[in-house]
């Protein structure tokens, strides 16, 4: 747990970097993948030609991710332990219901109703979804209670951005509505609304790590 607590804050890292890059290293050798147009899930599909290379590196990710847990709850514990609880929450929400769900619980587009797999899947996924976009709202809220204005703005306006493109993915998922030319492309809108996902946890993590709280 000490070594945890010590370099916790280098796995948040390196699972947003692992679980980041994942699509487009294995987008390579999977030719058929429309990136503009199909959602990172299909790579986990039991069609896709990267379907075990997709699931084992969800699942290490979402461990990168558990395993920052004890060191972003020690950052923020004497600030306020219920906030530091909610921020572990949310990267447990993400790390677990997406991560390692999507490794353990994959889709089968081939089948017309969903069966327990992809229910869990994509249960996870939604609450996955939920921790990203609570995350920097905890965080404008633990810093504000320190006085941080500063670091506090910045995460309010990391907070709306990722909430602006998340409102753009979540309306491209809509059957009636993503047939417009510009809600079409379901796969670049998923990915734009993911980097602006994983831009709180990688700013806050490069903080900590440039602040020396990530290393001892």
């Amino acid at each position: 747990m000490t070594v945890l607590k010590k370099y916790g804050v280098h796995f948040l890292l390196l699972g947003a970097i692992s679980d980041f890059f994942t699509p487009y290293i294995l987008g390579i050798f999977y030719p058929e993948m429309n990136q503009m147009t199909m959602v990172i899930s299909v790579f986990g599909d039991i069609a896709s030609p990267v379907r075990q290379e997709f699931l084992i590196w969800s699942v290490i990710s979402g461990v990168f991710f558990v395993l920052a847990i004890p060191a972003v709850y020690k950052i923020f514990n004497n600030t306020s332990t219920v906030l530091a609880c909610l921020l572990t929450l949310a990267i447990g929400l993400y790390g677990v219901g997406d991560c390692i769900f999507t490794g353990l619980f994959s889709i089968d587009t081939e089948q017309s109703t969903w069966n327990l797999s992809t229910w869990i899947h994509n249960i996870g996924s939604g609450l996955g979804y939920a921790g990203f976009l609570i995350f920097p709202f905890l965080l404008f809220l633990l810093y504000r209670k320190q006085g941080k204005m500063t670091h506090s703005k910045l995460y309010l306006i990391l907070l709306l951005i990722s909430v602006l493109f998340a409102s753009i993915y979540g309306l491209a998922r809509i059957p009636v509505i993503n047939q417009l030319p510009l809600l079409s492309q379901i796969g670049f809108w998923q990915r734009v609304s993911f980097i602006f996902n994983y831009l709180p946890i990688v700013v806050f993590a490069l903080d900590q790590i440039k602040n020396g709280k990530g290393t001892v």
